[in-house]
């Protein structure tokens, strides 16, 4: 199974998370405590969405050898503490010669990007201690 590990030590929320050979930072707002020297985990969960949907339309476009010239993408994150519902909203700009067809069906094809179909899926997520 591949990993993706987080390390955090004594400083405040700042947290270290390394994927294969690539290392990126987390942290929590000024506000709350943390330095702000990263993303939030909200943050790095919306931008999950976001790159996936990018990509997804754009190897769908490419593969149908469309004008797509580049992709935009806006990812929002709401929670009501009350319901536990959880909203993400996604405001995708595509730019290029394309046609409202392929507009459209480029828009429905970002829905099915393999983060969405995670975050709208049956999930369960197992912890242990090692």
């Amino acid at each position: 199974m591949k990993t993706t590990s987080a390390t955090i030590g004594k400083q405040k929320y700042k947290t270290e998370i390394q994927a294969r050979n690539h290392i990126i930072m987390a942290d929590e707002p000024i506000g709350v405590g943390g330095q702000d020297l990263g993303f939030t985990p909200t943050e790095l969960l919306e931008s999950s969405l976001a790159a996936c949907t990018a990509m997804t339309i754009r190897m769908y476009a490419d593969r149908k050898g469309w004008d797509l010239d580049r992709v935009d993408i806006k990812v929002g994150f709401k929670r009501n503490i009350t319901t536990h519902q959880i909203n993400f909203t996604k405001e995708i700009q595509l730019f290029g010669q394309l046609n409202n067809e392929q507009l459209e069906k480029l828009l429905a094809i970002g829905s099915k990007c393999p983060i969405e179909k995670v975050i709208t899926g049956n999930v369960t997520v197992a912890s242990k201690l090692i």
